[in-house]
């Protein structure tokens, strides 16, 4: 769950509204005690906060959190009209995960919200994934395959630890170039068929395992007997 904390109404219906069409959970709440009170119940994936509150400001919420062993690894996106580079330091200093300046469009917004749950969900990745003889190690950036090192380029190597991380889950041609390109990229979704048909190449036995839905995108299952795959 995304969980909002802003006091104009109209931009928490808003933050809120485009959240769940981007296909997020996403609550919102308009003082510090509702806030505190859901949190306290309740799994929180994302904070989303203004600065400027009732009550308590955002500042103190983000150290309140952040000081927090319950609350400290919970990603804060901070929201405010201050845009100066010292406002900004400061929200950073304090432990906000990034940065949100009023008036913000909501295409920014949504994209800021992927790219911070990218870094955490990429952080709190095991060191080391394994599909059966596929072995991925994160922290040496290191792939191998019935223990020999596979000479895997960089996109190559991020679809891979996308594609083996979330086994048995269906990422589509667009996801696929958001995630590992970025939301700047410009270019064709042939792209990544042609990084797939690579990495396939070079999984050997193993390309088998990245299976093509036609029409929909790509997704990786377990390597099992080749007459299963």
């Amino acid at each position: 769950m995304i969980v909002c904390l802003e006091d104009d109404e109209n931009i928490l219906n808003l933050i809120t509204y485009t959240l769940k069409a981007s296909s997020f959970e996403s609550i919102g709440f308009k003082n510090v005690f509702d806030f505190y009170s859901y949190i306290e119940n309740n799994e929180v994936q994302l904070i989303i906060s203004d600065i400027m509150l009732p009550y308590e400001d955002g500042l103190t919420v983000l150290q309140k959190l952040k000081s927090s062993s319950k609350y400290q690894n919970i990603p804060v996106i901070l929201a405010t009209a201050k845009g100066t580079e010292y406002d900004k330091v400061i929200g950073l200093n304090y432990g906000a995960d990034d940065y949100l300046v009023k008036p913000f469009g909501m295409m920014e917004l949504v994209a800021r919200v992927k790219a911070v749950l990218r870094r955490v969900n990429y952080n709190d990745t095991k060191s080391i994934i394994k599909n059966k003889d596929l072995v991925v190690d994160i922290d040496k950036h290191i792939v191998t395959l019935h223990s020999k090192e596979l000479p895997l380029t960089l996109k190559e190597y991020e679809i891979l630890v996308l594609l083996i991380t979330n086994i048995d889950s269906v990422f589509t041609r667009d996801e696929l170039l958001e995630r590992i390109w970025g939301t700047s990229f410009i270019g064709e979704s042939r792209t990544i068929d042609v990084h797939i048909g690579t990495l396939r190449n070079k999984l050997l036995d193993y390309g088998r395992c990245i299976l093509t839905l036609r029409g929909v995108g790509y997704k990786m299952v377990k390597f099992d007997e080749e007459e299963n795959i």
